[in-house]
């Protein structure tokens, strides 16, 4: 096993690292990117073009070339490499919205208290992941479609050969936020119905994208809390997506056994998340960082292992989860049979 050494410029790079996170805020939300998209300019032009200041676009231009997010040649300023696919708007692979989910207000937030979640074992805020019409979960289902959309392939690839064989595919999707997964199911088959289960002030985003992706007439509605709202049924399979991680083992137990009897008997169902797995965190440190924010924003959420996971499936009647990785994502898809 490699053993990384924790030295003086790693300690202080950590520090900073706060800094990066917030000019890459800022270039987004100023469009900064779309802006030099058009090509490299000097820092009067493009403070002219954004309503800025020329001053501060200077520094901030300076300071986005010192972290290699934009490049400066004889005082002018242009995108790097990957830079025109990844953070211009326009573009397909575009990702920079992102940032209004995983460097969130609510998220740093959070975080500037790690310290009392750590004392006192769970979130210290009062409003908070599990807090009912939470508005980050609006923005959530707005622009986190660009990670979850090659995660629903994989889970809608390997449900394919079952589901295209099923006269019919009714489709509940648990905490379906943007909805992406349900609905890349009823693009592919042309015979699945969907019920998107969330927040009402979230499922408006969901009809969104399904209008987007030419299925809302197949979309119905399940606005409420997914532990109280009746859940009609039963579907051919359930999907519960990045949410199992926002509660202990008992309560997502208690949950899946809640969704149990709305899964027909020959039925699947198919979680979705981050999972602990056999590396040590050295090796794989995505879902410990991701259980470090569970912490600070959930009473008691964090991330769970496979074995877990099992252990609550089996409970709720249901086999060993079948596990898929998704390339370049830390997720992975879980799909079990529910037991006769």
């Amino acid at each position: 096993m490699n053993k990384k050494t924790i030295s003086r410029e790693s300690l202080l790079g950590m520090m900073q690292a706060y800094k990066t996170t917030s000019l890459l805020r800022t270039g987004v939300s100023m469009g900064v990117f779309d802006c030099l998209a058009e090509g490299p300019v000097d820092a009067e032009t493009a403070a002219g073009r954004l309503g800025s200041h020329p001053r501060g676009m200077r520094i901030l231009l300076n300071a986005l070339a010192a972290v290699g997010l934009v490049e400066e040649r004889a005082g002018r300023f242009g995108l790097p490499a990957g830079a025109e696919q990844l953070l211009v708007s326009k573009n397909p692979g575009y990702l920079g919205d992102m940032v209004k989910v995983m460097a969130s207000d609510w998220e740093w937030d959070a975080l500037k208290r790690l310290d009392e979640a750590v004392r006192h074992g769970g979130t210290v805020m009062k409003v908070h992941a599990e807090t009912p019409g939470y508005e980050y979960w609006e923005d959530f289902a707005a622009h986190a479609v660009v990670v979850a959309r090659p995660t629903a392939e994989v889970a809608a690839e390997a449900l394919k050969p079952w589901a295209e064989g099923r006269p019919q595919l009714d489709v509940l999707d648990v905490a379906c936020g943007h909805g992406m997964y349900g609905l890349t199911l009823a693009q592919r088959n042309p015979q699945a119905r969907v019920w998107a289960l969330d927040w009402p002030n979230v499922l408006p985003l969901t009809e969104q994208h399904a209008e987007r992706m030419g299925v809302l007439d197949r979309l119905h509605r399940l606005p409420g809390d997914m532990f109280e709202v009746p859940l009609g049924g039963p579907y051919d399979v359930v999907l519960v997506t990045n949410v199992l991680h926002h509660f202990s083992e008992e309560r997502a137990g208690e949950l899946l056994n809640r969704l149990a009897p709305a899964v027909k008997p020959d039925g699947k169902i198919v979680l979705v998340g981050f999972t602990l797995g056999d590396e040590s965190p050295a090796e794989d440190p995505a879902p410990h960082l991701f259980s470090i924010l569970m912490l600070t924003w959930t009473f008691e959420g964090e991330v769970h292992s496979i074995p877990t996971y099992d252990r609550m499936l089996a409970a709720a009647g249901f086999t060993s989860g079948r596990r898929y990785d998704v390339p370049g994502l830390a997720f992975r898809v879980l799909i079990a049979d529910k037991l006769p």
